[in-house]
C-alpha cells in the first residue's frame, strides 16, 4: 500500500488548500472513497430519468458527477494500491473541478440559491464544492503526463461540445438541472447560455491547471538534480 507522498513546492493558485487538510484528506482515503461511492450511486439515481430518454451509445456523456466521482475513487483506489495511472488521476482532477465549480456556478446564478432557501438545492452546492476541492489533493500523489491531460481536455472539451452545440445522437446531452434547465430542447434562454460558458470556461481552466502541477513538477525535479549535481 502506498504511503502518503512528501508535500510539493507549488504556489498557492495551483495548491489552495492547507498543507495539513491534504494529508489528512489522503490518511482518511476510505472515508473519501466511501463519500465519493455514496454521491456516485446517488448520482446515477439522479439521473435514470435523462438516461431512459437518451440513446445508449451517448451514456457516457450524461450523469457528469457521478462518472467524475467514479473517477475519483479509481484514482485514490489506484495510488493507494499502487499501481498509479496517469490518465485516471488526470480525469479525476479535470473532472471533479470542472463539475463541481460547474454546480456551484448554477446554484448561485441560475438556481439563486442564496435567495431561494432550497435545502436540496443547498445540498447539491455543497456536495459539488467538496467535489472541487477534494480534485485539489491529487496532485500530491499524481504525474500529470502531458499525454493524460490532454485526453482529459479531450474528453471533457468534447462532451462540452455535445451537451450544448452540435449533439450527435438525439438532442443535446447537458443535466436536467433546475426549473430553468429542465427542457434540453429550449436553449433559447439565458441559462443557457450561462451554464454553457461555465462549462467550457472551467474546461479550460482545469486542463490549465493540471498543465501547469506538471510544469512546475518538471522544474522543481530540474532544481533538484541541478543543485544535486553540484
Amino acid at each position: 500500500m502506498a504511503s502518503i507522498p512528501a508535500t510539493d513546492d507549488l504556489p498557492a493558485y495551483l495548491a489552495p488548500l492547507p498543507t495539513r487538510v491534504e494529508t489528512l484528506t489522503l490518511r482518511l482515503v476510505w472515508v473519501v472513497v466511501a463519500v465519493n461511492l455514496a454521491g456516485t450511486v446517488f448520482g446515477f439515481w439522479y439521473y435514470r430519468f435523462q438516461l431512459g430518454n437518451t440513446a445508449l451509445v451517448m451514456w457516457p456523456v450524461v450523469p457528469d458527477s457521478p462518472m467524475v466521482t467514479l473517477c475519483m475513487i479509481a484514482s485514490l483506489v489506484s495510488w493507494k494500491a499502487g499501481r498509479n495511472r496517469n490518465w485516471l488521476h488526470a480525469l479525476a482532477f479535470v473532472g471533479n473541478l470542472k463539475y463541481g465549480l460547474w454546480v456551484v456556478v448554477v446554484q448561485l446564478t441560475i438556481n439563486d440559491v442564496l435567495t431561494s432557501g432550497d435545502p436540496y438545492y443547498w445540498f447539491l452546492l455543497v456536495g459539488h464544492l467538496g467535489m472541487a476541492l477534494q480534485a485539489l489533493v491529487i496532485h500530491r500523489y499524481a504525474r500529470f503526463t502531458v499525454p493524460a491531460v490532454g485526453a482529459a481536455a479531450v474528453w471533457f472539451g468534447c462532451n462540452d461540445i455535445v451537451d450544448y452545440f452540435i449533439p450527435i445522437v438525439g438532442d443535446y446531452h447537458h443535466t436536467y438541472f433546475g426549473p430553468h434547465l429542465v427542457s434540453v430542447g429550449n436553449h433559447n434562454v439565458v441559462a443557457h447560455d450561462i451554464a454553457a460558458a461555465a462549462a467550457v470556461s472551467l474546461t479550460l481552466l482545469a486542463t490549465f491547471l493540471a498543465l501547469s502541477i506538471r510544469v512546475r513538477g518538471v522544474k522543481s525535479g530540474s532544481r533538484t538534480r541541478s543543485a544535486g549535481s553540484g
